[in-house]
């Protein structure tokens, strides 16, 4: 083979090296891209998530305070009307809850205490 056949060949080696190189170069890019795109994606739903579960975790914490008040005050009442109760029993109990009740039977009607 003559020298001006070598350097054909390697022209042509070097024109697909560079066009090989090249078309990898595209496909790399487009690799990053694929991927880029893909990290901003589950960026994005990682981010709502977080939104959804803080917004989530707000409304539980607020209905836990609305059941824990209303618990107090439950807690508040039977604790009165249980002492109210127990005094019932307690020494001159009846004598009181007279007294109470004279609050609650309006005046015209007539009473009846039987002893």
């Amino acid at each position: 083979m003559s020298e001006s056949t070598f350097k054909n060949i390697n022209y042509i080696k070097r024109y697909h090296s560079s066009a090989f190189k090249k078309d990898q170069q595209k496909q790399d890019n487009f690799v990053s891209f694929v991927f880029l795109i893909i990290k901003i994606c589950f960026s994005l739903l990682a981010l709502i998530s977080l939104v959804k579960l803080g917004y989530s975790s707000k409304v539980r914490l607020t209905r836990l305070k609305e059941i824990q008040d209303s618990f107090t005050y439950e807690k508040y009442r039977y604790n009165n009307l249980s002492s109210r109760f127990d005094g019932l029993f307690s020494a001159e109990g009846e004598q009181r809850f007279m007294k109470d009740q004279d609050q609650m039977i309006s005046r015209d009607i007539i009473r009846v205490i039987w002893r």
